[in-house]
């Protein structure tokens, strides 16, 4: 049952990274039993590690929902996940391997390209590559349990971070100041990669308000 639960925690995951569950959205029990081919149980054991993680919420008579936060539960776990993604940002500017900083080169090149040649179209197309270069970072940190923690914190936000690529001047904005965050690290500056990443992380509130208006 270990293994079909694991199974279970990975599609949920990837559903979530792919944008298929919308936060407050009912995540369908026997919709996900018949895909996978089990039982009840090793869903109600996947629920409870999910959970434990805040990726869901169990309501009563409505099953398990995406974790869908208030204002105030957004400001706060950005406010985490500013400093996490800033502290894997300055270890990176220390740490990065040869082989990542290559794939840093390439993801920030394609993000300007991306920016220049497709403008504000695709956005969702843009927010793969935003993962990407997220991702190099995080691995460039050298700490897998740094990895993991940015990885749950940045799966409750991910809806939000995904639609703010829907407003004009964004894509070009963020392309920017990834170009900033990669000089940074890859000049192992530290302070300075530390910095830019939070502040390239973190909204405002009324981009916040914006944000949970727009996804109901």
């Amino acid at each position: 049952m270990a293994g079909q639960t694991d199974t279970l925690i990975a599609a949920i995951l990837e559903d979530i990274d792919a944008g298929r569950l919308a936060p407050g959205q009912e995540i369908d029990e026997a919709a996900l039993a018949a895909r996978h081919s089990v039982s009840r149980t090793p869903i109600r054991e996947a629920y409870i590690q999910l959970e434990a993680s805040g990726l869901i919420r169990r309501l009563p008579r409505k099953g398990a929902v995406l974790f869908k936060p208030t204002l105030e539960e957004f400001l706060a776990i950005q406010e985490v996940h500013a400093q996490l993604e800033g502290q894997a940002a300055g270890l990176a500017a220390r740490r990065i391997s040869p082989v990542l900083r290559e794939q840093l080169h390439a993801v920030v090149a394609a993000c300007e390209a991306h920016a220049s040649q497709k403008g504000d179209a695709d956005p969702d197309g843009y927010y793969q590559l935003n993962l990407r270069f997220h991702e190099t970072v995080a691995l460039g940190a050298a700490n897998p349990f740094l990895v993991e923690m940015i990885k749950t914190n940045a799966r409750k936000l991910m809806a939000y971070y995904r639609a703010r690529y829907r407003y004009p001047g964004a894509i070009a904005q963020s392309a920017l100041e990834h170009r900033e965050i990669a000089t940074l690290i890859l000049s192992h500056d530290r302070d300075g990669a530390e910095a830019a990443m939070q502040a390239h992380v973190l909204f405002d509130q009324v981009t916040v308000m914006d944000l949970l208006a727009a996804l109901g």
